[in-house]
């Protein structure tokens, strides 16, 4: 009798060992699936951010270009988007973003560019390009993040 009750023991043990190991082999990978959704999304989120950020600004920098009056509601989505930016974003990127808000806003006080002016700018490669920094600290960052 005690050789029955040693077989259904190891039976069931085997059973319940077989079960655990089924059981957390898949919330690992759920677990895994999970993290890699979420990982997307925030990349995702990062990335529309800043595609809209480097849409405005640059926007934004064009007018100040050719104009004396600021446009606040630009200025104030550009500044809800640094916002969103502290949240998310890593603080070279935010500060980059900082950086092309406030040379928008100098821009709006110097002298108006023509268009001979601006074929200038360009032709020098100088003055005409502030989102430059901010597009490789938005580069390297999602690089970063999405190599973890």
């Amino acid at each position: 009798m005690e050789m029955a009750y040693v077989s259904a023991f190891a039976a069931l043990g085997g059973s319940v060992v077989g079960g655990l190991t089924s059981g957390i082999a898949t919330w690992l990978a759920q677990r895994s699936e999970i993290r890699a959704g979420r990982r997307a999304h925030q990349l995702s989120r990062r990335e529309d951010l800043f595609q809209d950020f480097l849409c405005d600004a640059s926007k934004a920098y064009g007018q100040a270009m050719m104009s004396n009056q600021p446009d606040l509601q630009e200025l104030i989505s550009l500044y809800g988007m640094i916002n969103r930016m502290q949240v998310l974003c890593l603080p070279r990127t935010i500060a980059c973003a900082e950086r092309v808000v406030q040379e928008t806003v100098e821009t709006y006080f110097q002298a108006n560019k023509t268009a001979q002016d601006i074929s200038t700018l360009v032709k020098e490669g100088s003055g005409i390009n502030p989102l430059s920094k901010f597009a490789e600290a938005a580069r390297e960052e999602l690089r970063t993040f999405a190599s973890r």
